[in-house]
């Protein structure tokens, strides 16, 4: 077997048949040594080392390689831990998931979890993040009939995270409303709140109280989508991913504008990871005219493509069920209601990405799931009450 060896700025060991190399600076930086066991942060400076940090001796004993620097400090390093960096498997992410797209049929099998058991069972709360982070939606039943029932519920992925409208906001028709949700109005299939700098996340609606005619909820898989449009339209993709549209929120007392790319990819797997889409937070498209001839029909073959029934999903809301969604994936929308038929009220709020990733890691962590557990969707039948 060959030898470890040193050289001016790292070493080289033998790894899987081949030499592999590894920088002195980060081999010091990342010694066992360097992280607080309690809190799992670094405290190694890497900073105050000399620029010519350099090792006197390295050897490979068993499944370790052991290092002596030149100020006399030992570490040692698992080889395994070594490939797995070399590799680029690093820690390994179980929230690294592969999507799992759905179209317009969805709701039958759409994962459904009672809210009482969610909040009783870590694992059942690892199933719904899971169903979360592969379908994008799932809907949460029997829900109690309070403003902390839902706060309850969203803090099992995280913190509540406001928005330019508070910390929840509430759906229902009033006077003077400042937005088209808050009228008996179709609403168009869109994401929420684009304009704001970093869009929300994770999307929480409670259903209260739903007794008025018509208003079904409108929903479709937009990374399905995306992924049909870069497949027969791949001119009208890349524009999409590469265009910053801006969007813009007023009311008499906020002015809240940013861009945004219309599709997302993600950056750990190249997939579709979700979509910025509203028309009726779009502010003025502010390409020179030229791009305006390639970039409009790129917009319109994908907003039309949303509302092709082949992806739209529809389904009436009831009372006691939540419907939880990822905003960058899912758009939604409403077909208009008639006012005055019922009362209808959805209480809303937000999470962010990150929390129901990081929920899902510790966990699913925890609560391995059974090779022959049942899907989520198995677990409660569809209840439709039109």
């Amino acid at each position: 077997m060959s030898k470890v060896v040193l050289l001016k700025t790292g070493i080289e060991l033998p790894m899987n048949g081949e030499m592999v190399y590894f920088n002195y600076f980060w081999l010091r930086d990342n010694c066992s040594t360097s992280w607080d066991r309690s809190t799992q942060e670094r405290t190694f400076d890497i900073l105050d080392e000399s620029d010519d940090l350099h090792t006197t001796s390295a050897c490979l004993k068993e499944n370790t390689l052991n290092v002596i620097w030149s100020d006399g400090f030992e570490s040692e390093y698992d080889l395994n831990w070594l490939e797995r960096w070399h590799t680029g498997d690093n820690h390994g992410d179980l929230a690294v998931r592969t999507r799992k797209t759905w179209y317009g049929d969805h709701y039958p099998d759409m994962a459904r979890f009672v809210y009482g058991d969610v909040i009783d069972n870590p694992a059942s709360v690892a199933d719904w993040a899971e169903a979360m982070l592969d379908e994008g939606v799932a809907l949460i039943q029997n829900m109690p009939n309070s403003d902390e029932g839902l706060k309850v519920l969203c803090e099992l992925f995280g913190t509540v995270r406001p928005s330019f409208s508070g910390y929840t906001f509430d759906v229902k028709s009033k006077a003077n409303p400042e937005n088209l949700a808050y009228t008996s109005k179709a609403l168009e299939l869109h994401t929420d709140l684009p304009a704001e700098e970093l869009a929300p996340g994770i999307q929480f609606l409670h259903c209260r109280v739903n007794d008025a005619q018509g208003g079904n909820s409108l929903f479709v898989d937009a990374t399905a989508v995306a992924n049909v449009l870069k497949q027969t339209y791949p001119a009208y993709f890349k524009i999409l991913t590469e265009y910053e549209v801006p969007y813009r929120y007023t009311t008499d007392n906020q002015d809240v504008r940013t861009k945004q790319l219309i599709i997302e990819l993600d950056p750990n797997n190249g997939e579709v990871s979700g979509i910025n889409f509203s028309q009726h937070l779009a502010d003025v498209f502010d390409f020179s005219q030229r791009e305006m001839d390639i970039f409009y029909p790129a917009f319109r073959k994908f907003g039309q493509m949303l509302q092709d029934a082949k992806y739209l999903m529809t389904f009436r809301l009831n009372a006691g069920e939540c419907i939880v969604f990822d905003n960058h994936r899912i758009a939604h929308g409403r077909a208009s209601f008639i006012k005055g038929s019922g009362a209808r009220h959805l209480r809303g709020c937000y999470v962010d990405r990150g929390d129901l990733r990081s929920v899902y890691r510790v966990l699913r962590g925890r609560n391995p799931k059974p090779v022959a557990a049942l899907q989520p969707s198995q677990k409660m039948q569809p209840v439709e009450t039109f």
